[in-house]
């Protein structure tokens, strides 16, 4: 097998955590992003004794531009090589009536799950694009959508709206980079138990779990095995855009509650 480097944003818990100790059990080398300086270098510190691979952690906020670029295109040269981009860094903030959300929480999600979101995938998008080698593919995007970028549903107002903007971009990069053979998909994945639910309702766990009463949830480990998937089939195949469920679930707004 060749060893990849694979750049994961928001590694500090949910899908990009499950998705670096996926990656480092089958050998790949890791760039990993997060705001918690002292969860990621715990995170880097356990993958690279548990795993024996290279992990380089990287503190930043996707929602700083400059840090962002800095931090990415000052990474050393023999990191330079990415191979695959998991952009997953985005949350949701409250789930209130339009007209009584916060303007804080929407600006939020917007300059994390849109800004943020575009300022990792431009910076990582730069490097893959200037790649030398010529035969195959010369990276691959894989873009953090939802169920909720599928189908709106009540009180996620802008929530959905930064998803349904993560769906459109995810196809116009697929479009774009097209010519530089890079890969882009779009993952949606719907009711995942992890800290999610937590941090969109600001710590009331209560309210948090009852997201997921009467379903068999994903899990960020089922999420992660399907970006492996995605990230380790043959040069020739891209899978564009994929949406997973867990059963009791059919999209944004259907679920069979037992």
């Amino acid at each position: 097998m060749m060893q990849k480097i694979i750049f994961i944003s928001g590694a500090t818990s949910g899908f990009g955590k499950a998705c670096a100790y996926k990656f480092a059990a089958a050998g790949h080398k890791l760039i990993i992003n997060g705001r918690r300086q002292e969860r990621l270098f715990e995170i880097a510190k356990e993958i690279e004794k548990k795993y024996n691979t290279a992990v380089m952690p990287l503190t930043f906020d996707v929602r700083d531009e400059n840090a962002v670029f800095e931090k990415i295109n000052n990474v050393p040269q023999e990191w330079k090589n990415i191979d695959v981009l998991v952009n997953n860094a985005g949350l949701a903030l409250g789930r209130d009536y339009f007209e009584e959300a916060s303007l804080e929480d929407w600006n939020i999600m917007i300059d994390t799950n849109i800004k943020g979101f575009l300022y990792v995938a431009k910076a990582v998008s730069q490097i893959m694009a200037a790649k030398n080698n010529n035969a195959g593919c010369k990276g691959h995007i894989i873009n953090l959508g939802s169920v909720a970028g599928k189908d709106v549903y009540d009180r996620g107002n802008v929530y959905c709206g930064t998803k349904f903007a993560v769906d459109a971009i995810s196809k116009a990069m697929r479009v774009d980079l097209l010519r530089h053979q890079i890969k882009v998909t779009a993952i949606h994945p719907g009711a995942a138990e992890t800290e999610f639910s937590l941090v969109r309702f600001k710590g009331d766990e209560a309210t948090a779990k009852s997201v997921y009463d009467g379903l068999n949830p994903l899990t960020a480990e089922d999420v992660a095995d399907t970006i492996f998937y995605c990230a380790t089939l043959p040069e020739n195949v891209c899978i564009n855009d994929l949406t997973i469920t867990c059963l009791r679930q059919a999209n944004g707004i259907y679920f069979n509650r037992e």
